[in-house]
């Protein structure tokens, strides 16, 4: 018995060295350290290879995820080209860092489109926030509940200034979900506009729509309109139509208008649409009336009983107790002209007075023995003393 136990000490002691060498930590290979500078033996392998494959399969997995960045896959694949080292700082330290950057990326990127509410939080979270985690809670979680909150304040907004159709899908979208809030703001309100909107347009068709506005509206309806061409037709093209029609109108009141109606007019059309709708409301009207007072101011003055009283001179002459006169005169009006006449003896002249147009109101030829009106008081005198002296003579004959 102590014999055997004695061998089997040798052998065992035999065999130790043989099984050290052919383990792992000291087989011989590219990686084995150079002899003398093996660690000693109590020195835990930090690149164990089963922990190097799965570092590589971890980094696989973060560079294929839907949110990595380019940066992240770059850094990734770098990592596992350099090694196990690389490998673990990837996962430890660096992929951490490149994902801060990554969330701030993405919630930059919401602002353009966020509402007030969520901007101010975005803003707050990117000057606070250091860790990842916390970026990550605000993408996922914060920013839902902040844009649900600014949806409520949309839609308020819409059920107090919005048109009835949409007012009243309004309210029914602010006590849904917040699914079903985000896609009134998005599809339903335009929906609701739209019936509005053909409402609208039959009520601006058959208020007194020109030919061409009226046309056009009728083209539309027949068809199948979105309701953002419905929206662009009322916000825009209506406008333009009007604006077309009013030219066509001013270009036909213009056509036989005075000259201050023709001045308006042309000023109009060559101004802005709103100048072309106020010449139609109330410019042609004061340019109307502008002409009328010129054509009334340009109407002769009435006289006397409705006459003017003409001016005129006129020349006689005669013999014996019996004359023969001629006379000229002119004068202007509608009234009866005088005259005064000298010649060797008494005679009657008579003087037409001619109107504006110059036609003689009373015409008198050589010999006429028309009496003189207006020349009645000098001839009054000359026949007074002729009588006076007749009256002498025969006093004188009847002395002697």
């Amino acid at each position: 018995m102590k014999f055997s136990r004695i061998a089997a000490a040798v052998t065992t002691a035999a065999l130790a060295p043989a099984v050290l060498i052919a383990s792992p930590a000291f087989a011989a290979g590219p990686d084995a350290p150079a002899p003398g500078n093996q660690p000693a033996p109590t020195t835990p392998d930090r690149t164990a290879p089963g922990q190097a494959e799965e570092d590589r399969t971890t980094i696989l997995a973060i560079i294929s995820h839907p949110m990595a960045s380019e940066d992240m896959k770059e850094a990734g694949r770098k990592a596992i080209a350099d090694g196990p080292q690389a490998m673990r700082k990837f996962i430890e330290t660096d992929q951490h860092r490149i994902r801060v950057d990554d969330y701030r990326i993405v919630l930059l990127r919401l602002l353009p489109d966020a509402g007030p509410g969520l901007k101010r939080g975005i803003n707050e979270i990117l000057d606070s926030a250091t860790k990842a985690e916390q970026l990550r809670h605000f993408y996922e979680v914060t920013q839902h509940e902040l844009r649900d909150d600014d949806n409520k304040v949309a839609i308020s907004r819409l059920i107090g200034t919005g048109s009835p159709a949409v007012k009243e899908a309004a309210k029914k979208a602010l006590e849904s979900s917040p699914a079903g809030r985000a896609e009134f703001l998005k599809t339903g309100r335009y929906r609701a506009q739209a019936s509005d909107d053909l409402v609208e347009l039959a009520r601006i068709d058959e208020g007194g729509a020109g030919p061409g506005l009226s046309e056009a509206i009728g083209k539309l309806m027949r068809g199948s309109p979105t309701p953002a061409e419905l929206r662009h037709f009322l916000e825009v093209t209506q406008y333009q139509l009007r604006d077309q029609d009013n030219r066509v109108t001013i270009a036909q009141i213009i056509g036989g208008g005075g000259p201050e109606l023709l001045k308006a007019g042309r000023a109009a059309l060559a101004g802005t649409p709103a100048d072309r709708t106020q010449f139609l409301k109330t410019g042609q009207h004061e340019a109307r009336a502008k002409d009328q007072a010129a054509k009334d101011k340009e109407k002769p003055a009435p006289g006397k009983d409705g006459q003017e009283q003409g001016n005129g001179t006129g020349t006689g002459t005669g013999t014996g107790g019996k004359t023969t006169g001629t006379g000229s005169g002119t004068g202007t009006g509608t009234g009866t002209g005088t005259g005064t006449g000298t010649g060797t003896t008494t005679g009657n002249t008579a003087v037409a007075a001619q109107g504006h147009n110059g036609t003689p109101l009373a015409t008198t030829g050589a010999g006429d023995n028309t009496t003189l009106i207006a020349g009645g008081a000098g001839t009054a005198l000359i026949a007074g003393a002729g009588a006076l002296l007749a009256a002498r003579m025969r006093r004188a004959g009847a002395r002697s």
